[in-house]
């Protein structure tokens, strides 16, 4: 495993990336103002609606992800173009897309968001570590219809602050927990979806069991995603039968030469 590469005696791995985050979120503010961030482009278009792809029939729930990097894994595939695979994605049935910016970990970049945006018309997930109201707006800014709230690294005031200015600028809003008492201690109304990450934040292993587990602790206004361990299409239509309405794959498809295809040939199975 490369983690032992990033983390610090006594730090976790989520410890060290929010510990860089914050280094990473001061420079970008004094690079790029509040200001240049809300003349951007993309900052005054509607956000599309999470809910209303991922229900669509004609729509595969799935949000697939690009991620060229992971700390456990290392490199996954960094020979391909985001506009490439996120357009396999599109047209093999994907109801959102996910796209990395986190460049110190996963190799992810912003301007991959841009890209994925400019060249597709379906939601899309800005999956990075949000700690801070400017990377909320920075997501706006990017083009993202969705971003990412994960209860490990956030208390529950700071969710619901993230998540309360993420739904005035029209974003639709995912929680990430990992585990019960996360799930518990997270839930604001000002959520649209609640994820459950199938993976060991301490160990890495991951088992589709946990989100088996939560489901039923999971409130029926929001929207109920599984995250990370999917790799069967079969593991897809129980997760539907225990009342999951989206479910998040990356590593995946990404492990495959051509991750649109590999896509594809995974929704022929569904």
């Amino acid at each position: 495993m490369q983690i032992k590469n990033y983390t610090l005696p006594g730090m976790s791995i989520l410890d060290t990336i929010v510990a860089h985050k914050q280094k990473e979120i001061q420079s970008a503010k004094k690079n790029v103002s509040y200001t240049s961030l809300e003349e951007s482009e993309y900052f005054h278009r509607e956000a599309l609606s999470f809910k209303n792809f991922l229900l669509d029939p004609n729509r595969t729930g799935i949000i697939a992800e690009f991620k060229r990097k992971s700390p456990s894994k290392g490199i996954i595939n960094d020979k391909v173009s985001v506009e490439n695979v996120t357009n396999g994605y599109a047209a093999a049935g994907a109801s959102a897309l996910s796209v990395l910016t986190d460049r110190q970990f996963f190799m992810g970049r912003k301007v991959d968001l841009l890209r994925a945006r400019t060249a597709n018309k379906i939601p899309i997930l800005r999956k990075d570590f949000m700690i801070d109201e400017y990377q909320v707006i920075e997501a706006k800014s990017l083009g993202a219809d969705i971003i990412l709230l994960i209860a490990a690294i956030l208390t529950p005031e700071r969710i619901q602050q993230l998540s309360s200015l993420a739904k005035s600028l029209g974003l639709n809003v995912l929680l990430e927990v990992h585990n019960l008492e996360e799930l518990q201690r997270s839930i604001v109304p000002t959520l649209d979806a609640i994820g459950v990450n199938n993976r060991n934040l301490a160990d890495f292993t991951v088992s589709v069991d946990t989100s088996y587990q939560l489901a039923e602790h999971i409130p029926s206004e929001f929207l109920k995603i599984s995250e990370s361990a999917i790799s069967n299409p079969e593991t897809i239509k129980q997760l539907k039968k225990a009342g999951f309405n989206g479910f998040l794959i990356g590593e995946n498809f990404m492990k495959q030469a051509d991750p649109g295809i590999a896509m594809r040939e995974f929704v022929e199975e569904l």
